[in-house]
């Protein structure tokens, strides 16, 4: 036993000594893939080889292929770091790897999910009486959310889709921003409905639906089953669709309202965002990510669902074998695993970690941030493209290919990492400030950089 306690110190010293190295190392540089792959590659060894020998030698592999994604100028996608305790409890969750099937089969990694679940909701906005399914990311979480609407809208036209299938089920129409996320998309697919099932409504100014549009596509299309999908946070501007108005008008059709939330569903928990969410109440399902902005480990989402049977029913199993969770869905009921891991350790501790005011707090900082970055670059001579509502920033440094030509030079030289995107038929730089380790010295020496580079 001495020997696998030294192995784990020895995993768990080398895990710090790289977050130790994040603010310094360079975020993300040219690297020999061929180099990489070779370390890896190689005959599978006939004779056992001692672990601890494993380990150096896996660290050895990987160290030159790593990206600084966990650390404080990495600005690509929408991407956090993890937060102290949430590692350390993943680390543990790993020694202890419990099947977080249901309450059988792990009492304390269900107990874990269903308390932080409770909390989750309630920095939300979310109903108290909602389920909480613990998943992988987005877009397990928007699978989920859509699979109960799948279930709810059909079964209002008679339709049991889970025994029936889709052949010969009434058409659904789903209605969905021109700027949703291609999660949806590929849900819709995974799902049966297909991506033509889609009637797009336009956007306004800086993303976010247009009211007066919704209601127009409501109006016009035919009746029957009908899901209408909203976004908390437009992957790339933030901007937010009027929650309270869409949810409505929706309602007032008979549809079922699903709200892609993965980052900008945390404006809810700040005081100082929250009339963002104006309205998240009246939905009836939501996804959300965790290891974006609540800096939570890989992989953490979240699906939420007003109706909890619904949400069973459109997710759940039984088979003779399996003991059941006791009437109460949960766990394995509310996603499409059974062999899951305990992710509730991790959020439950980076929960407590942080607090409600922990957790406000880092929404606003990051959104300061963005707005520094904003000032920084247009002070600079740039264009920002957007209206910076959260934690999006979306810059434009001329015609495409010098835009791309900046994106590429600043992935090239390491100060930070950002991203490139297409909206509205441009080339623009997208910068996403998630991580709660950044400064106000990180922004500025980005900028710098980024001036420096596009000079």
């Amino acid at each position: 036993m001495e020997e696998l306690s030294r192995l784990f110190r020895a995993a768990a010293d080398h895990a710090a000594d790289y977050r130790r190295s994040l603010p310094d190392r360079p975020v993300g540089v040219p690297v020999d893939q061929a180099a990489i792959a070779a370390a890896f590659a190689g005959p599978l060894p006939a004779a056992p080889t001692p672990p601890a020998q494993v380990l150096a030698d896996l660290v050895a592999a990987a160290e030159p292929g790593l990206v600084a994604t966990a650390g404080p100028r990495y600005f690509g996608f929408v991407v956090g770091g993890a937060l102290p305790a949430a590692t350390a409890a993943d680390i543990l969750a790993a020694g202890w790897d419990q099947l977080a099937f249901n309450p059988v089969t792990s009492p304390a990694a269900l107990a874990a999910e269903a308390a932080a679940g409770g909390w989750l909701k309630e920095l939300l906005g979310i109903p108290a009486s909602a389920s909480v399914g613990f998943v992988t990311g987005g877009q397990a979480a928007n699978t989920a959310g859509l699979a109960a609407a799948r279930h709810q809208v059909l079964a209002d036209a008679g339709w049991d889709v889970e025994r029936r299938g889709l052949l010969g089920a009434p058409p659904i129409r789903v209605i969905a921003g021109e700027e949703r996320h291609a999660t949806i998309d590929r849900s819709l697919r995974l799902l049966g409905l297909g991506v033509d099932a889609v009637q797009p409504v336009p956007a306004g100014p800086n993303g976010a639906v247009d009211p007066a549009a919704l209601r127009d596509v409501l109006r016009a299309g035919a009746t029957g089953p009908t899901i209408v999908c909203l976004q908390a946070g437009n992957v790339n501007t933030g901007a937010c669709d009027e929650l309270r108005d869409a949810c409505e008008l929706a309602h007032r059709h008979g549809a079922w309202v699903h709200v892609d939330g993965a980052f900008g569903l945390w404006a809810g928990a700040s005081p100082t965002t929250r009339h963002l969410m104006d309205g998240l109440e009246l939905a009836d399902s939501w996804a959300c990510d965790g290891h974006k902005w609540l800096n939570l480990p890989y992989d953490t989402a979240f699906a939420f669902c007003s109706r909890p049977d619904v949400h069973a029913a459109a997710m759940s199993y039984a088979a003779a074998y399996l003991v059941g969770s006791g009437g109460t869905p949960t766990g394995a009921d509310l996603t499409a695993e059974s062999s899951r891991r305990a992710r509730g350790f991790a959020v439950w501790s980076g929960l407590r970690e942080l607090g409600r005011d922990g957790v406000a707090g880092l929404i606003d900082h990051c959104c300061a941030l963005a707005r520094r970055f904003a000032d920084g670059l247009t002070a600079a001579g740039f264009e920002v493209a957007n209206e910076v509502v959260l934690n999006q920033v979306l810059v434009g440094f001329g015609d495409d290919a010098r835009t791309d030509r900046v994106i590429a030079a600043a992935q090239a030289e390491g100060t930070c990492w950002v991203g490139g995107t297409t909206w509205r038929g441009r080339r623009l730089m997208r910068i996403s400030v998630s991580n709660a380790t950044t400064t106000e010295a990180d922004v500025d020496r980005s900028v710098a950089a980024i001036t420096r580079l596009a000079g």
